[in-house]
């Protein structure tokens, strides 16, 4: 049995572990997570509350000014036990210092490739089948390498985070992924040989299109495991 609590609480945690163990004859044991609070922000300002007062800022209305996807991404791209500054201004900005926007970017930038591959080469099939066979053999760049060592590690990446209930693990990766992937988008605009199509080269291509395919694959594993929405396309 796990049960989250506000680190404010941390109080009570041994006599409820103590109460369920009675309880239970011994037989069963509550596992408390503490997460610390969030303190919203307004482009670098705290947004005052206060209890007394009645002049507070509701989680419905959070959701309702920056989407689910923002609030679910951040409040998980952390550990329990850290405190979280939440600025409503940061979590919908267009930018790569915004994390959730960062990562949903990197997806709809593969899906982007697909699309372009499709109109570009005549006939490409990019079925799994077609993909499977892809000689990966001609992914020799490091920036390539690398991705594909970032994406053999999401099954490992996922057991570690349930065995050690430390979802944020997920977060961080998909994070590291989408940047891996960006950076090596960009060498290839500096480096013409390293896009992701060459129309002279199909066996390349292929190749490269396999290796974006899995990571768009696993992007979107990650984001429905964490409830939040994988988009093709980013406008």
């Amino acid at each position: 049995m796990i049960d989250v609590w506000g680190a404010d609480h941390g109080g009570y945690v041994k006599r409820m572990q103590a109460a369920v163990k009675a309880l239970s004859n011994g037989q069963a044991a509550l596992d408390v997570k503490l997460c610390q609070l969030v303190k919203l922000m307004r482009n670098g300002e705290p947004v005052k509350m206060s209890k007394r007062s009645g002049d507070f800022v509701t989680l419905r209305e959070v959701v309702d000014e920056v989407g689910v996807d923002a609030v679910r991404f951040m409040m998980i791209f952390r550990k329990n036990d850290a405190p979280l500054d939440f600025d409503l201004a940061k979590v919908i900005e267009q930018s790569k210092d915004n994390p959730v926007f960062y990562v949903q970017y990197a997806h709809a930038r593969g899906k982007s490739v697909e699309r372009q591959a499709l109109a570009a080469i005549s006939g490409i099939d990019l079925s799994a089948a077609a993909l499977a066979g892809a000689d990966l053999g001609l992914l020799d760049d490091e920036g390539e390498s690398a991705l594909v060592k970032l994406i053999a590690q999401y099954p490992r990446q996922i057991e570690a985070a349930a065995l050690a209930h430390e979802p944020h693990r997920i977060a961080f990766y998909l994070h590291d992924l989408a940047s891996a992937f960006h950076s090596h988008w960009n060498r290839g605009k500096d480096q013409p040989h390293l896009r992701f199509i060459n129309e002279e080269r199909r066996d390349l291509t292929t190749a490269r299109l396999a290796l974006v395919v899995s990571l768009t694959s696993v992007l979107a594993s990650g984001l429905q495991i964490l409830g939040v929405s994988a988009p093709d396309e980013m406008r």
